[in-house]
């Protein structure tokens, strides 16, 4: 009686035993299958990362041709003069913007002010010649080109050769 009570617990054992094994076996295949499928999703996340920050770049790239900073030929005119280009930038996009003054229109915006007075609220240097800026007075807008030169002495000369204002809608 004793030989079959150990008989049969090591039968119960035995089974219980290939039963966990079994068990452990299906559970360690499909940690296993969802270990690869999020290898497989991460490979592709950073597939789609690199395009998308090769997209952005190419993007910035783009944007930022027609500055002074990418021009070289521009950055050469000023260094020649013996001008850093950025600071040179900085105080040019200054100057323009310093123009706006309280209850006053800006003297380079050849509209007056119907809402408010007209003021300029972004400048850009393309190169060592020309600028674009935008304009308004809180309902209308526009954008100018000026032509610009530095001179030896350090003076900025402006002179707005275009601009236009939309219409309002």
């Amino acid at each position: 009686m004793k030989s079959k009570i150990f008989l049969y617990l090591f039968i119960f054992t035995a089974l219980f035993v290939l039963f966990q094994f079994m068990n452990a076996k299906k559970a360690q295949e499909s940690y296993d299958a969802k270990i690869e499928n999020l290898n497989k999703r991460l490979k592709e996340q950073e597939s789609s990362k690199k395009d998308v920050i090769d997209s952005l770049i190419e993007s910035n790239m783009d944007l930022t041709y027609f500055t002074l900073e990418s021009n070289e030929d521009a950055v050469s005119y000023f260094e020649e003069m013996g001008y850093d280009p950025n600071k040179l930038a900085l105080t040019i996009s200054d100057k323009i913007i310093g123009e706006n003054k309280p209850g006053a229109d800006n003297p380079i915006i050849p509209y007056v002010g119907m809402e408010g007075n007209m003021a300029i609220n972004k400048v850009r240097l393309l190169n060592h010649k020309w600028i674009i800026a935008d304009f308004t007075d809180g309902v209308y807008w526009g954008e100018l080109f000026i032509t610009y030169e530095v001179r030896k002495d350090g003076v900025v000369d402006f002179e707005v050769e275009k601009s236009f204002l939309y219409p309002r809608n």
